[in-house]
């Protein structure tokens, strides 16, 4: 008698929504829709760019705080760990069936690939290490699906922004900058 209270509204009000809303569900964004971001297109007027003044590392690392992640930003251009190519050793017995379990699971994995990307000299830190999902083979055997972009993270960034009203005036604001944290293997579209 006292939850009849609580769940018939609430079974109402989820009902109304489901009905109301119908329409909705087909707008709604998919994670991945829109992964990678498309480059902008910038206005090359270098007055649009900041200054050596604007660009104060401090000032900057400041107004991110604890949002200043250096696993996938950077300030400077950074330096890529260089690849060891280890040499395999050749398989026997159950090393062979492990092995073999491994190149199914490789086969059928979409694992996120990782590249540090320069957004220019309007974003700060410019430098944002972005993911991406290989379509260079078949995630699925038999051939046919591909790894697409399933789950996307968010970093925030500091973008340069100008304004002529009167006269031109540019601050930096924070702004959200998806990159992709998943993929997974699915039939193209």
């Amino acid at each position: 008698p006292q939850y009849f209270g609580v769940f018939v509204p609430l079974a109402l009000l989820l009902h109304v929504c489901e009905g109301a809303c119908q329409h909705c569900f087909l707008l709604r964004p998919v994670p991945g829709d829109g992964l990678p971001v498309e480059a902008l297109q910038e206005d090359p007027d270098p007055a649009l760019d900041p200054t050596e003044r604007d660009l104060n590392v401090t000032e900057l690392r400041g107004l991110l705080g604890a949002r200043f992640d250096p696993r996938f930003m950077s300030a400077s251009p950074p330096q890529e760990p260089p690849d060891s190519p280890g040499v395999p050793e050749p398989p026997r017995g159950r090393k062979l069936r492990r092995r073999l379990q491994q190149w199914l699971w490789a086969r059928a994995a979409c694992p996120v690939q990782h590249a540090w990307s320069d957004l220019g000299a309007r974003f700060w830190p410019r430098y944002v290490k972005v993911g991406s999902c290989s379509n260079k083979r078949s995630c699925s055997v038999p051939e046919g699906m591909l790894c697409t972009p399933a789950r996307a993270a968010h970093v925030t960034l500091l973008r340069w922004r100008c304004r002529r009203r009167n006269a031109l005036r540019c601050a930096w604001i924070p702004v959200q900058y998806p990159l992709i944290s998943e993929c997974k293997c699915a039939c193209p579209s």
